[in-house]
Formats: structure tokens, sequence, C-alpha cells
């Protein structure tokens, strides 16, 4: 192996004339070529360009592949003892990594470079046909074009994970399963920062009767693709046991078995909220399981409801206690969220916005419609956050009649 090594300066054209020089960044440019003639005139035209590279020479793909994780760019002839053409520059391909990839040509193979830059090399060279000016140049264009190949690419898996998680969104978010008009449900949801891929939030309405409404806001520990599924599930056999009749007190036990019988980690645990609401009685019965508080808003006062705080599902089995809530009969809302709504930072320090802090900003939307409160919410509170929510927000606003 020949290690040759070039002078680390060079002017470019925006500075000429002006007296300044500028540090130019060396390139590590891996030459893999058999014969020491061509190898030695690479060398020579890079020295005469005073070119800022350093030049390792490999006479074959075997001694080149431990050198190709160092490189900015491999300049490969395609005639090798251990791989010939097409096929020498695809095993490179595959073991460049980030490496910019040039392929040297005779005369006449030139067609052989042309299809070399359909194969993925970043441009091809023909032997006797460039100077050191031309032949750093090149090198520095295919560092760059790579760059700018892999820039793209990244910036296009993010746009289809972007469209991928819009299309998961659309098919994993409910509508809600009700036919009155007594009550009014605005269902929100927004993903957290991470990658705008679902989480692990999750709500539901099921209307099971002509006077009964069951509502459910659930969070499911952690983000990504097993929590948005494992979300789906306990969502999916909320609303089956729902429909089904199974007994009130019994509904949220079933679901923690199904929690702990399909989650991938021991450790994984769900927060919830349910609410039934009784029509018929103008009355509410609430549950948390380690979920904060809904809160009311009523005759122009807005309370957390003061229900029991149960203890998470999946961690100790205990069904939470029921609170009983009076309703007015027509001028009372709940808002069910998550607490990724009220984990948000409130001002420089460590202090976060919480129910209290909810409270406040709901108080502070006097005039708001319904319909555009979560999203106003969620507004307010990310601008105090000072940047887009870490975590998921869902949200379920019911309101008797149509609301305002």
């Amino acid at each position: 192996m020949t290690d040759h090594r070039v002078a680390a300066v060079a002017v470019p054209p925006q500075a000429a004339g002006t007296g300044r020089e500028r540090s130019v960044r060396r390139l590590r440019v891996l030459l893999i070529e058999d014969d020491d003639a061509d190898a030695f005139l690479v060398g020579e035209l890079l020295d005469e360009a005073d070119a800022a590279v350093d030049l390792v020479n490999a006479k074959s793909l075997a001694e080149a592949r431990p050198l190709m994780a160092g490189a900015d760019c491999v300049l490969l002839d395609l005639g090798l003892p251990d791989a010939q053409g097409l096929d020498g520059l695809r095993q490179v391909l595959a073991q460049s990594g980030g490496a910019a990839v040039c392929v040297l040509t005779g005369r006449q193979d030139e067609h052989l470079g042309v299809v070399a830059v359909a194969e993925g090399a970043q441009d091809y060279l023909v032997k006797g046909q460039v100077d050191g000016v031309l032949l750093t140049r090149a090198l520095r264009y295919a560092v760059e074009r790579k760059r700018a190949d892999d820039d793209a690419l990244r910036l296009r898996e993010v746009e289809l994970r972007q469209a991928e998680s819009a299309r998961l969104e659309r098919g994993l978010l409910p509508r809600p399963l009700m036919e009155t008009d007594r009550i009014t449900v605005h269902p929100f949801y927004r993903p957290g920062r991470h990658a705008a891929l679902i989480g692990g939030d999750f709500y539901d309405v099921v209307q099971s009767t002509p006077d009964r409404v069951d509502l459910i806001v659930g969070d499911v520990c952690g983000h990504g693709a097993d929590e948005a599924a494992l979300g789906v599930m306990l969502r999916v056999a909320w609303r089956a046991l729902v429909l089904a009749r199974v007994p009130d007190d019994a509904v949220l036990p079933a679901l923690e078995q199904v929690l702990i019988s399909e989650r991938r980690l021991p450790e994984t645990f769900t927060t919830v909220a349910t609410v039934r609401v009784d029509l018929a009685a103008n009355r509410a019965t609430v549950r948390l399981a380690g979920h904060p508080p809904p809160l009311l808003l009523s005759n122009g006062t807005v309370t957390p409801v003061p229900a029991p705080g149960g203890l998470v599902l999946g961690v100790a089995p205990r069904p939470p206690r029921a609170y009983e809530l009076e309703l007015d009969s027509d001028d009372w809302s709940l808002l069910m969220y998550t607490d990724g709504l009220i984990e948000g930072r409130v001002g420089a320090g460590d202090e976060r916005l919480d129910v209290a802090g909810l409270v406040e900003l709901v108080q502070a939307a006097r005039g708001v419609p319904l319909v555009d409160l979560p999203a106003w919410l969620v507004g307010r509170a990310e601008d105090a956050n000072g940047g887009p929510f870490a975590d998921d927000v869902a949200m379920l606003l019911v309101s008797a009649g149509g609301g305002r």
C-alpha cells in the first residue's frame, strides 16, 4: 500500500487577488488501482495542482475494504485483479458507507463510466484525459454530490415517515359511535415531535343506549408504533366491553387484563379516564386510573372534577372508585385530556402547566367556540412551552346540546 500525501491549502476563486487565503478541508481519497504507473500518475497530478488531498492507494478490492471507512472519496479502477467492471463497483458501493465513488476508465471503455454513474457512482474519469486541476475538482464535486444525495435521501425518508404516520393516524383514530344530538363531542389528537409518529394516546366515544354515552381517554407510556398498536387494542377492547354491556365496575379490570396480556414489556402501563354520561339523569360517572381529572365547564366556571385518582393500569390491579357528578341540564362541558397537554413548561424553569394552569387557560378562552377550544388550548400551551410538545396530546370535549 502506498501513502501519498500532498499540500493542504488552496485558494477558492472568490478569494483570488484579495491577499486572503482560506483553508480548505483535506479530502481523504482511497485510490483502488493495481497499475503502479497509473497510481503514480494520479499522485503526480494531485501534487501539481497543490490539492488538499490525502491519497492512499490499494491494489485490490480486498486490500481496500478495511480502508474505506475513513475515506471521503473512493477512486476506483474498473479493472482489478479480484473484481472486474461493474461487479467491482457494486461491491464498493455496498461497502463504502458515506464515501463518494468515482470510477476510472480507459478511452475504449468510456461507456462503462456512463453505466457506472447510473449504477450509483458520483462521477467517472477517463485515464489520460484529466489534469491535476480537473481531477481535484472532480473529487471535490463527487464528495459534495454524495452529501447532497444523502441529504435528499434523508429528507425523502422523513417525508415518507410523515406521510405514513398521517395514514396511520387516520386509520387508528376512531370516529365517535354516537347518534344523539343532546350532546356534542369534539375530539382532538396531535402527535408529539418524535418524527411526527402517532403514539400511545387514544380516545373513543360510544353510545350504547339512547340515554347513555361512554367516553374514554388514555395514554400508553412510550411513543411509537408498539405503543400506538397497544393503544388501539385497548380502545377496541374498551369499545367491545361497553357495547357488550359489561358491568361498569368490571370494564377497567378487563381492560387491564388486555394490557397485561398484550404489552411487549412488563413495565408498560396505561393511564385512563372514563366518563359515563347518563342523559336522562343529567349525571356523569367518572373513573380515573392514574390520569389527570377532567375539567367541568359550567355556568361560567371551570373546575377539575374531584374524582379519586386510582392506580395506573398494569402495575397493581385494583379497580378505580367511581365518582358521581351532577350536571346542569343545559349548560355544561367536560374536557378530557392526556397529560401531554399539561406537562409542557411555563417559563424558563422546570415549572409545568399542570391542571391549575390548564384551568386558567380555559378561563381565558371565553368567546372561543367549543369546536375550536382544544386546538386553541394546545396553541397557547405550546407558546408557553416555547415550542411543540414532546408528548402526544389527545382530548375529548363533550358538551350539552350543540355547544357554543
